[in-house]
């Protein structure tokens, strides 16, 4: 397993400051600044060690079969809907998730938009259509496949490692969303789907659906 880069200047930063001040608590004597110091380089410690566990890039096995629409991202189906046009599945995560997305199908990038907006938290239903986000755009042969990065309450940004015209393989890495967020993953209206509210997905290796 390896750390996201994303996650360093949370971690070292944290951890240094944490480890000074715990030094500094024990050169010095005893009194309210000593506690302080103490406590703060304890929060601090712990706080970079939760980073590393939330910046995780676990290894997966990607899974692989023929017409297989994958779970872009880890966490917790939240609704299966339609808009008309297309078939949406949305998908909570945690702060215990892991926060890298990847392509849920081979194909090529046809658009990368960003959108400024609110930070509600994911279960408002004006989450997915005012909060900040990254729209993916991918196209795998005749049908389009969007993925949207949507910042939450906690979320204030989302990351994405792709651009135009990039070529992709289903399982690829395509991005981030720092701390607790969502993504809604746009599919074409003929399309099968594998899951249901509550299930729980993993990036790669779930399948959502099937072409």
């Amino acid at each position: 397993m390896s750390i996201l880069k994303e996650g360093y200047p949370f971690i070292f930063p944290s951890f240094l400051t944490g480890a000074a001040l715990l030094v500094v608590s024990k050169m010095t004597a005893f009194s309210p600044v000593t506690i302080g110091c103490f406590s703060l380089g304890c929060a601090l410690i712990i706080f970079a060690l939760f980073c590393v566990y939330f910046f995780r890039d676990p290894k997966i096995k990607v899974t692989q079969g023929e017409g297989l629409i994958l779970s872009p991202c880890n966490g917790t189906v939240m609704e299966v809907t339609e808009d008309g046009e297309h078939k949406i599945i949305r998908v909570f995560l945690s702060i215990f998730s892991v926060h890298l997305q990847r392509s849920p199908v081979s194909g090529i990038v046809v658009d990368v938009t960003h959108k400024d907006g609110k930070f509600y938290a994911a279960w408002n239903p004006r989450a997915h259509s005012e909060n900040e986000q990254n729209i993916i755009t991918i196209r795998s042969e005749e049908n389009m496949y969007v993925v949207r990065q949507i910042a939450g309450l906690v979320a204030r940004r989302c990351v994405s490692w792709v651009k135009k015209s990039d070529v992709l393989k289903a399982g690829d890495k395509i991005g981030m969303i720092k701390f607790s967020s969502q993504v809604d993953l746009h599919l074409p209206k003929k399309t099968v789907i594998d899951v249901k509210p509550g299930d729980k997905t993993k990036a790669g290796i779930t399948v959502m659906g099937r072409k």
